[in-house]
């Protein structure tokens, strides 16, 4: 059916017949600015094409317009009839937007038939009521400072689309003006009095009006505010300047209240701040209320307030922390006093020391010098004193008079007293000290008294004298005797015991030693009866107080502790092997002493070494002589006897007069001696007259290779290696001298530079050979140690003198002085450098062989030397470039 009307479109339109297009359009349409949405612009149809199509719902359309703009659409109304009409989504303002509008209509049946027209919009002008802009359009806040002069405040401006584009001037003026405000007819407002906020003037509401040359007219709202200017001083409001208050409050307690009103504050006390200004440790104010409250204690019975108990202060107020308004007022504290100290004493406890043979009636203490009371006003800081009390204290002690404090001693205190034993001698009393006035502070004192002995008795020892007696075998350390003093004083004191006198020996200052705490006799070292058989010693007793002392009589008791010494202690002796037994050997004898014991008490025996019992002492015993003896004769043929050298150990005991009973129980001393003995043979028949031999010593000396010794392989490889070491350098060292001193041939055709007779100069000469080569010299310089110009080669560095003839006498001077270094250019290396230089070298050496005529060719070609040639010449370097240029 589609392809049936699109056929039956395309035929018509063929065949010339009517097609689809807007009725109506092209026009042109009015619409007003600031139009409400939904405003007709202007209505046209459709005329359908003649297959009678429907036009495609949602057309006709406006495709495109000129300028851009969203302001239109098209509304369908009924059949074929359309309108446009105004969006509202963009304002029309004839005054700042475009007037004209192109709108391209579009519209499109079903079949594909189209039709586009062109509507025309022109906005036309309304006048419209002038508008406040910005801020002011939805009301103004303005803010005056109070007691400001009259004057401008404010300039009110409004805009009208027309009248300003036409410069026409708005009306302004104010609808039921205060009496302090006033506006002019361009809109400034101004203000007709001084405004005081604490007066009532806070804020006033004005209501301003603007109107346009056509009678079109809007308003706005301004509210004027004043600001309030810190302008007022704090006034106090307390009516009270001084105060009394009590002494010892509490820290924290609120003695005053200060208050203050400020007019700028707006009835806010709060908003001040209080401060006190003269210092004072007693009090501390509230600095957002005023109140005055007890920083520390408030001592009216110390201090400054003792004397003078007034306290005066300054308290400042603000009306801000810094700067602004304030005022200062000053206040009065009077410090009353109460009874808060009870009476007290410098110490609640004494202890006194009374001699025991202290008088009756003797004041012991006068309490009133140690008591006190700190209260600063009578009745407060008076008190008095109770009777004493304290367990065995009533008989002994009195308060005289009572009350006064003043304690008196009425009984006794001797020390030994059986009745003041019991108590100690020690005795408390108890006494109170009371204030007089409410509520009657007490505190207790307590009085030590204590009884001091006095030395009443004297130091005894218990015996007149005192008769140790101790063996001369004890050791050290033995326990002699003890002695024992006393003292009837009590308390017993501890005693000291010491030796003042006696008690020493030859040998040791201090034979005896006393405890000197105990009193026990000691001995410091053995002791010898022999030496000294009796000590008197003076022993003294001291207490601190007394002093004491005694004689004791020390008897050593002889005892057998010496041993009998003989002399000779040791001897030599010998004897031939046919000696006749029963002989006095040597006539040997042996002659002994003992201290202790007598000469009939000693006995003779020999221990070992005696072999075969060939020796004996005659006598053996009773005699301290006694002679040494052959008992046996000595058989070495029969083999009987094989020593020939005896040693025997003689031994001496001194208990030859004891019964075999008293040996077991008596003390034995024994001495020893030592007898070399040497037995002599029979002497040969024959006498030989050969000299005695003499001894030849012979010392074999062997160096044994040890594996351990490392080191004898490492210093013989080291010393090899140097040694080689020291041979090559020789070697070459030859080779040197050798390779100078003998005539090298360079060549077939080379010579040496030197004839054969001819002398040689102490200089060496310069070898120059001749290389044929074509150098350009496209530089000149001068040399800096001689002076003279030469020639140079930039590229390769070879040089020349540019006139060596004409330089000759300055080449000799300046032949020591040596060349300067050749300059290394940017870029050259190492090894361009010495090619370069050999290459100077040897141009060098070719110029000045040709041009000086240092040398010349031979018939064969050989360089040959002039016998005029002068040897500077041979030994000037080549001419080096200055390096600064």
């Amino acid at each position: 059916m589609q392809e049936a009307i699109i056929l039956l479109a395309l035929l018509g339109a063929m065949s010339g017949g009517e097609t689809l297009h807007l009725i109506l359009l092209p026009a042109t349409g009015n619409v007003a600015e600031n139009s409400p949405p939904g405003t007709s612009v202007h209505k046209f149809s459709v005329k359908l094409s003649a297959s009678l199509s429907p036009v495609i719902p949602g057309f006709p359309q406006i495709i495109n317009s000129n300028p851009l703009t969203e302001a239109f659409r098209v509304n369908w109304l009924s059949g074929t009839y359309f309108e446009v009409v105004t969006t509202g989504m963009e304002q029309l303002d004839f005054e700042t937007g475009p007037n004209i509008f192109d709108l391209q209509i579009y519209v499109k049946d079903e079949v594909g038939v189209t039709d586009l027209q062109v509507l025309t919009v022109q906005v036309t002008d309304v006048n419209e009521p002038p508008q406040f802009q910005g801020n002011l359009a939805e009301g103004l806040y303005l803010y005056i400072v109070e007691r400001a002069n009259p004057g401008f405040i404010y300039q009110v401006e409004a805009f009208d689309p027309e009248d300003t584009s036409r410069n026409i001037p708005l009306s302004y003026f104010l609808i039921s003006p205060p009496k302090s405000f006033r506006m002019s007819a361009n809109g400034t407002l101004f203000s007709t009095t001084e405004l005081d906020f604490e007066a009532g003037h806070r804020s006033f509401h004005l209501i301003v009006e603007v109107r346009d040359s056509g009678g079109l007219k809007a308003s706005t709202e301004l509210q004027v505010n004043i600001v309030n200017l810190n302008d007022e001083v704090p006034r106090f409001t307390s009516p009270t300047r001084v105060y009394t208050i009590l002494e010892e409050l509490s820290p924290g307690t609120i003695v005053a209240n200060i208050t203050a009103e400020d007019p700028d504050d707006e009835g806010f006390p709060s908003h001040l701040l209080y401060s006190i200004t003269t210092v004072s440790k007693y009090f501390m104010i509230n600095q957002l209320t005023g109140t005055i409250q007890v920083a520390q204690r408030i001592d009216r019975d110390a201090g400054e307030l003792r004397q003078n108990p007034t306290i005066s202060l300054e308290v400042l107020v603000k009306d801000r922390p810094y700067g602004g308004q304030e005022n200062r007022i000053q206040i009065t504290f009077i410090v009353e006093d109460v009874n808060d100290n009870p009476a007290t004493c410098q110490k609640f406890t004494f202890s006194i020391m009374v001699p025991e043979r202290t008088a009756k009636g003797t004041l012991l203490l006068d309490l009133n010098k140690f008591c006190f009371d700190d209260d600063s006003e009578a009745p407060n800081n008076r008190f008095n004193f109770t009777m004493p009390s304290g367990v065995g204290s009533g008989s002994r002690f009195l308060q005289d008079p009572a009350g006064s404090g003043k304690i008196v001693l009425i009984g006794d205190l001797d020390y030994e007293n059986p009745s003041n034993l019991a108590a100690g001698n020690k005795y408390t009393v108890i006494i109170q000290v009371q204030d007089v006035a409410p509520p009657y502070y007490k505190n207790n004192v307590y009085v030590y008294i204590l009884t001091s002995p006095e030395n009443e008795f004297p130091l005894i020892f218990d015996r007149p004298s005192y008769v140790f007696d101790v063996s001369e075998r004890r050791p050290a350390r033995t326990r002699v005797g003890q002695v024992r003093a006393t003292d009837k004083d009590l308390p017993q004191s501890s005693l000291v015991y010491s030796i003042s006198t006696g008690g020493a020996s030859l040998q040791y200052p201090n034979v005896f030693w006393i405890n000197p705490k105990t009193g026990e006799l000691q001995l410091v070292t053995k002791v010898d009866y022999e030496t000294t058989p009796i000590y008197i010693l003076r022993i003294q007793a001291t207490n601190n107080e007394d002093t004491s002392s005694v004689t004791v009589t020390v008897n050593i008791l002889e005892e057998n502790d010496e041993k009998p010494i003989c002399t000779p202690n040791s001897y030599f002796l010998a004897l031939p092997v046919d000696l006749k037994v029963g002989t006095n050997i040597q006539n040997f004898k042996l002659t002994c002493t003992d201290l202790d014991s007598s000469p009939r008490s000693f006995r003779y025996s020999i221990g070992p070494g005696n072999v075969n019992n060939h020796f004996t002492f005659s006598p053996n015993a009773g005699s301290n002589v006694t002679r040494l003896l052959l008992t046996s004769r000595f058989d070495y043929a029969g083999g009987f006897d094989k020593i020939w050298d005896y040693k025997l150990l003689v031994y001496v005991t001194d208990d030859n007069l004891l019964s075999d009973r008293k040996k077991a129980e008596a003390l034995v001393e024994t001495g020893t001696v030592t007898l070399s003995i040497k037995v002599i043979p029979h002497p040969t028949t024959i006498i030989t007259t050969t000299p005695r031999p003499r001894v030849t010593y012979q010392v074999l000396r062997k160096n044994i290779y040890s594996p351990s010794a490392w080191y004898v392989p490492f210093v013989i490889t080291l010393g090899s290696i140097l040694l080689l070491g020291l041979f090559v350098y020789l070697v070459v060292l030859l080779a040197k001298a050798i390779h100078r001193h003998c005539p090298c041939k360079t060549g077939k055709n080379k010579e040496p530079l030197t004839k054969k007779g001819e002398t040689k100069t102490a200089e060496r000469d310069v070898v120059v050979e001749t290389i044929q080569m074509n150098t350009i010299f496209d530089g000149e310089a001068i040399d800096p140690v001689t002076g003279e110009t030469y020639e140079f080669n930039s590229k390769t560095g070879a040089r020349k003198w540019k006139d060596p003839l004409t330089q000759m006498p300055k080449w000799k001077e300046s032949s020591h002085q040596g060349a300067a270094p050749r300059r290394v250019t940017a870029g050259e290396g190492m090894g361009s450098l010495r090619s370069a230089n050999r290459e100077e070298d040897e141009l060098s050496g070719k110029a000045w062989a040709e041009d000086a005529g240092l040398g010349s060719r031979n018939e064969g070609g050989k360089l040959g030397n002039p016998k005029n040639r002068n040897p500077a010449f041979m030994n000037r370097a080549s001419p080096k470039p200055h390096p600064g240029k």
